[in-house]
This record gives C-alpha cells, structure tokens and sequence, in this order.
C-alpha cells in the first residue's frame, strides 16, 4: 500500500475485508489478511502462519492482538539494509492506530523545558538539520523461541531484527530548541498505541538526559529513503542506536523532559534483566535483583545456509553471515565448521557505521561426506564475544549464543 506525504489511510475494501476474517475467525487485527502459507520454526510447537499486512510481504505472525509479526530470516541473506516491506513489527498494545493525517500530526515537547514546542512534520524538516544514521533494530525477545527452559511470552525465531537507513533529526536539537532545564533529569517518549483496558498501563519508554542529549539519539520521519511504513511508526519514531528496540517508541507523539525518574511499568516491572555481569541467572531460576534492559550485546548469524540445507563434498561454497553489537563495531568475525573445535577468519565487508550490520563471507570445502556443525563467532572493537553457552533470563531477553547451522555433506 502507497503512503503519501501527507497521510496514511487504509484501503475501504481491504478493511472491510480482513475485518470479516477477524469477526469469523476473531484471529486476526482487523487489518490483516492471511496468506497461503505456515512456516515450521526450529522449536517446539514452531508451526506458524504467514499473513499480510498493508505495506509488508508476507511475515511470520507470532501474535495479533498486539501485531507482532517476524522477518522470515532468509531475508537477511539478501543485503545490508532489511527492506520496510519485510522488516518486523512489534507492538505492545492493541490500540494501534489505523490512520494518521500527517498534516495534522503534532509531536509535543513539554515538561521541564523554557519553551514548549508543537513541532509538525514540516517544523522537523525545516527548522532543524537533517542527519541519516543505519542502525539495527533489535527486538528485546530475538530468538525467545530457542530458550530452555521455555519462558512467556511472543515465541520468536531470529528475525525479530532490521538494519535500516534512518533519516530525521537530532533529538539533541529538538532538545536545545526546547531549553532543558539544568535539574532534568530524564526524558519520557509516548506514542499513539492506546492500551484496550484502562486498567492496562499505557505504554511510555524513558532515557536519562544525558542519554537523549547524546547527539545519536534520533526522531526519524524516514526508512530506507521512504516515509515510515505504517506498521514501524509512521509519521515519527524514535531512534535509540545500539539499544533494544523497546525504546524506539512508534508514533511518537509526546517528549516529556522530567526532573526525577519516570516510575511506570514500562519501565519498574517490564524490560529488566538480571543486575549481574551476564544478565543472566541459572536456567529456570528467578530474576533476583534487576535492571532496565538497555544496550545489543555482540552477535553474529550464518544467512547463507540454514539448518537441513545439503552442499557437495568437494564443492567450494562461499559463506555469508551478519553481526553487530551495541556500538562499538565489529572487529572481526571467525567461522567454524567443526561444531567450535577449529576456528578460521573471515573477511568483513562494507563498514555502514558502528551501529549496522556488518556482512562478513568466508570460503568453505566439505572434504567428506557427513554432517557439518556450521558456526560464527562475533569480536567487537570493544573485546566483546559470543557465549559459547545460552545464557538464560526469566524474560527470554538478549540471547546471544553462537548459533549452530547443521547442514549435510552428500
């Protein structure tokens, strides 16, 4: 489905249509549609459909009421940048809207400022330098399915990811605009998601100001040299580089500059990790003391090949993968084809800034017929590496691991 400039509106007929399917089926978000297709994910009760949404191909459904819907991971095999009509989709309340008319869409900037501002779409990108950034984003729960023992919540494979080329402006400036004052102390994010219940928390995201005052920060307008799609924020979202995708708030309407900690669910209960070095605790125990969760820990992922795939003994293959981290850029990527016993380098490709995926490739010959243990391990400029072990958290958050590719030598 087109956007234009100035508005978003869904399609009459295929509204109509898909809320059909939800009132026979009760599924479904009103304004999806299912396709054809169900994939099988490598876990347990992994059978998934594939739906349709306004502006999107067809996407993995993990849940629909919030939408949640994951990137099938073979797209990551076809470039850098994940295109806006396969990157993923999370929300968390199921008030989404379904119509914006961006001539009349406001952000608002208030709180602890000198100067309240009511900024349109056309105030951002006058008034204020335009900046472009590429930058994973990373669903909190990436790969939650794979967690033994098994915890709650949206059961995803590993495409709840996306690199993207982000256009917008500086929060910073937006910021300064504004006049902060000098005993802020932090900054909360809202967008036009509306929860179903009143007893339901409306969502909200925090950073300290020094962290929105960071320069790196963004409001983007822009995704892959195209108008937000609907579904991953259009007019505006927040961009939180190297941080999970939980902060990246979606329609972002509201920027409220606060002068104590911000006290909310979103922030006191939900998205915090174990307060220790790993962010972990043994599998299957409680929390203990926590933290909010806040910066991509290193990884890395074979595209190329996936599990069950044969290659041909004495065949020499090329090998492509991707990682990334929470800033500080990838150093260097090692392969393995023994399961981690032996280990060789690989050649990285394009450098798109510390925040982006990074491509590596390397070239492998099977000698013999049998079953190759496929593996990647990610090294961050900061001397960060991949566990070789999960890590387990109650939450199913910041998984990690090396992963393994199993394929057959024929």
């Amino acid at each position: 489905m087109h956007i234009r400039d100035e508005s978003f509106k869904l399609n009459r007929r295929k509204f109509l249509r898909a809320a059909l399917l939800a009132g026979a089926g009760g599924a479904l978000m009103p304004w999806s549609a299912l396709a054809d297709d169900t994939v099988m994910m490598p876990f347990a009760n992994g059978e998934r459909r594939l739906v349709v949404y306004p502006q999107k191909k067809p996407l993995i459904l993990l849940t629909s009421r919030p939408p949640q819907l994951e990137t099938p991971f073979s797209v990551y095999n076809n470039g850098i940048l994940t295109p806006n009509d396969e990157f993923f989709v999370r929300y968390h309340l199921a008030g989404i809207p379904t119509s914006i008319d961006s001539d009349k869409f406001r952000v608002e900037v208030k709180g602890e400022v000198s100067s309240p501002l009511s900024l349109s779409l056309h105030d951002l990108k006058k008034q204020f330098e335009q900046v472009e950034m590429v930058a994973v984003i990373q669903c909190s729960g990436n790969g939650r399915g794979f967690f033994q023992p098994r915890v709650p919540g949206g059961q995803s494979g590993n495409g709840t990811m996306g690199n993207a080329r982000w256009k917008g402006v500086r929060l910073k400036d937006i910021l300064n605009k504004a006049g902060v004052a000098a005993d802020a102390k932090q900054v909360m994010f809202r967008g036009l998601d509306k929860p179903p219940l009143d007893t339901t928390p409306n969502f909200g995201k925090a950073l300290d100001v020094d962290h929105a005052m960071d320069g790196e920060v963004m409001v983007a307008y822009e995704m892959n040299g195209a108008d937000l799609p609907m579904l991953n924020g259009f007019p505006l979202r927040l961009v939180v580089p190297g941080y999970y995708g939980t902060y990246w708030v979606k329609q972002l309407h509201e920027i409220n500059v606060l002068n104590k900690d911000w006290v909310s669910f979103w922030m006191d209960a939900a998205y915090r990790v174990p307060d220790n070095d790993c962010e972990c605790v043994p599998p299957g125990s409680p929390m203990g003391k926590s933290r909010p969760i806040s910066r991509y820990d290193v990884r890395s992922f074979i595209t190329s090949l996936a599990d069950g795939d044969k290659i041909t003994v004495g065949k020499h293959i090329r090998v492509r993968g991707i990682a990334f981290d929470g800033g500080s850029g990838i150093d260097s990527v090692n392969f393995s084809s023994d399961g981690g016993s032996t280990w060789t380098g690989t050649v990285l490709g394009r450098d798109y800034g510390n925040y982006s995926f990074r491509e590596w490739t390397c070239h492998f010959t099977p000698r013999a017929a049998g079953d190759y243990q496929l593996q990647c391990c990610a090294i961050s400029r900061k001397g960060e590496t991949q566990p070789k072990e999960p890590r387990w958290n109650p939450s199913g958050y910041m998984r990690n691991v090396i992963e393994t590719v199993r394929v057959s030598a024929v």
